[in-house]
Formats: structure tokens, C-alpha cells, sequence
């Protein structure tokens, strides 16, 4: 009685295990977090320094003196910091300054991109950079009118920077960035 007990186990056993599974079992491919983000939505920010502009409504912006801002990106852990200096014959001083702020990064970066910003009508020149690789930052950009005004920007995260996992939110910003700058007026 007990050899056939254990013989209808072991049938039972060998039935289940040719029978029991149809599928290969294969390991699952490692998966990335997926980020996705709301249409920007920009709203106009003017107070009393000499110029305005268009920023993205789900920031927070934080004034500093002398016309310097903050631009906060809590959910993607970032800041936009907006720099603002009188031009007082020393333009070639702030453009070589902010030129050298991006290149510092040349260590990290991959590789940066140039692109130049003019805008005749508005009395707006400038420089955009797209900085790929794991810089500190991802998109600094400069502009001003030669005579009276000069701003830089740019965008840092409160994270070690891996281009990869920071590439969706880096995006995002810079866009808003290149809309800020885009939409930037001088007032008169």
C-alpha cells in the first residue's frame, strides 16, 4: 500500500510538472522610472526690476536683492537661479564671466551646445547652452542689451548628477528656460 502511494505521488509529481506550466519563465527586463509631466503652463512675472517675463505656473519664484531670483521645481528637485547686473562699461568682464561659468563643465560634459539668441525688436542678445553629460548643470544661458542689462541663468539639481535619470526633468526646464529668455523684455 505503500509503494503505491508513493508511486501515485510521484506520477502525480512528473504529471504536474510536464503538464502544470505551459510558458518558459523568463526573468523580467530592469525598467526605468518614468517621468511625465504636465504641459507648462506660463504665466507673465513683472515687479520693480528693469525687465519681466514669462515663467512656468507650477514654480515658485523667490526674490533675492539686487533683482535675483530663485526659480523652484520642487517635484523635480531643481532650481532655476536668475542673476541680474547693471552694465557699467564691463560688458566684455560679464560676457568672459558667464562664458567661463558654462565652461567650467567642459570636465563633466559630454559635450555643450551653443546656440545664440537675438531678438532685434526687443533690444534681447544672448546665448543659450545645453550642457549633456553629468554636469552640475544642464542649461545656463546669458543675454542683455550691450548698454544697461545683463542677466544669466541657470538650472541646478538637488541630486548627483547622472544625465539619465535627471534627463526627463533637464528637458522640461530647459524649456521653460528657453521660453524665459525667449519672452524676457527690457522695460523702458
Amino acid at each position: 500500500m505503500l509503494k503505491n502511494t508513493i508511486t501515485i505521488f510521484v506520477v502525480s509529481i512528473v504529471l504536474l510538472s510536464v503538464f502544470g506550466c505551459k510558458k518558459e519563465t523568463l526573468p523580467k527586463p530592469s525598467s526605468q522610472l518614468r517621468l511625465d509631466y504636465t504641459e507648462a503652463e506660463y504665466v507673465h512675472f513683472e515687479n520693480n526690476c528693469p525687465f519681466t517675463f514669462d515663467m512656468n505656473s507650477d514654480a515658485i519664484i523667490k526674490g533675492k536683492p539686487d533683482c535675483n531670483f530663485e526659480i523652484h521645481y520642487p517635484k523635480m528637485k531643481a532650481t532655476v537661479y536668475i542673476s541680474y547686473k547693471p552694465v557699467d562699461n564691463n560688458i566684455n568682464i560679464l560676457l568672459k564671466d558667464a562664458q567661463k561659468l558654462t565652461y567650467e563643465h567642459v570636465i563633466k560634459a559630454d559635450d555643450i551646445l551653443e546656440q545664440p539668441f537675438i531678438n532685434r525688436d526687443n533690444k534681447v542678445y544672448g546665448m543659450f547652452y545645453q550642457v549633456n553629460g553629468n554636469a552640475a548643470t544642464n542649461a545656463q544661458f546669458y543675454v542683455t542689451d550691450s548698454t544697461r542689462h545683463f542677466i544669466d541663468c541657470s538650472v541646478y539639481f538637488y541630486a548627483k548628477p547622472n544625465f539619465d535619470s535627471v534627463m526627463p526633468a533637464a528637458s522640461y526646464i530647459k524649456n521653460d528656460m528657453q521660453n524665459l529668455m525667449e519672452s524676457l523684455r527690457w522695460k523702458k
